[in-house]
């Protein structure tokens, strides 16, 4: 099962989900640090402040936890668009966990100081 926190478009893999996400132009694959996120194409890095979360895709394997997982669309603050994936659950990476905790968390400020 894949959901999706902005659009209804059901994707039944992975790779089909990134595929489809790249063609809308999310072409960088970003990784997270104690820094913050790093950009692999253009090795910049960037602060929670400095990216927003477009969209999300999380997927469920029917028959084995590992299988779980979850795709981030990220914009930079630059206009760079890319990728962060992670497993969640037990599998999940805390930096990335605390990194996305972060970023939402920013966001739920400015929409109630608005």
């Amino acid at each position: 099962m894949v959901q999706s926190k902005l659009s209804s478009t059901e994707m039944k893999t992975l790779s089909a989900c990134t595929k489809m996400l790249e063609e809308k132009g999310f072409n960088t694959q970003f990784l997270v640090s104690k820094e913050g996120i790093k950009s692999v194409a253009s090795d910049r890095l960037y602060k929670p402040e400095q990216v927003s979360i477009v969209d999300f895709y999380r997927f469920e394997g029917n028959s084995d936890p590992e299988d779980n997982a979850i795709v981030y669309a990220i914009e930079a603050i630059s206009g760079e668009r890319g990728l962060l994936i992670d497993a969640y659950g037990s599998e999940a990476d805390a930096n990335i966990s605390d990194f996305v905790v972060h970023i939402e968390s920013i966001h739920k400020k400015e929409h109630t100081n608005n």
